[in-house]
């Protein structure tokens, strides 16, 4: 059983930054791939982005390429997401979440998008883009 907790949310202006962390515990996380996650009011859950445990492979929704940035660090079980360059649409509750990718046979693009669930989530933390 992995548990995932998650920090970092907050008020951001248009253009800031914020470091989301994904704190995890009770497995290594070395053979989970993880995924962040974000859901607006209103919206369907949005796959931002994501990271193998096999190789390190990434995949990044559009709509955050070149701005968001997706790492891990199995020493410290804890993923991480680089946010630059926030815009008003970023705007959501993220969600982390692991699957044990190393017994999948998916790309990682496949493990980020619906409809696939990966196995274990977070309880998400507030990101609100807003002068």
């Amino acid at each position: 059983q992995v548990q995932l907790v998650e920090s970092g949310g907050g008020l951001v202006q248009p253009g800031g930054s914020l470091r989301l962390s994904c704190a995890a515990s009770g497995y290594t996380l070395d053979y989970y791939a993880i995924g962040w996650f974000r859901q607006a009011p209103g919206k369907e859950r949005e796959g931002v982005a994501c990271i193998s445990s096999r190789d390190g492979s990434t995949y990044y929704a559009d709509s955050v390429k070149g701005r968001f940035t997706v790492s891990r660090d199995n020493a410290k079980m804890t993923a991480y997401l680089q946010m630059n360059t926030l815009k008003t649409e970023d705007t959501a509750v993220y969600y982390c979440a692991a699957d044990p990718d190393h017994i999948r046979t998916i790309t990682i693009q496949d493990i980020c998008t619906a409809p696939y669930d990966l196995e274990y989530w977070g309880q998400g933390t507030r990101v609100t883009v807003s002068s």
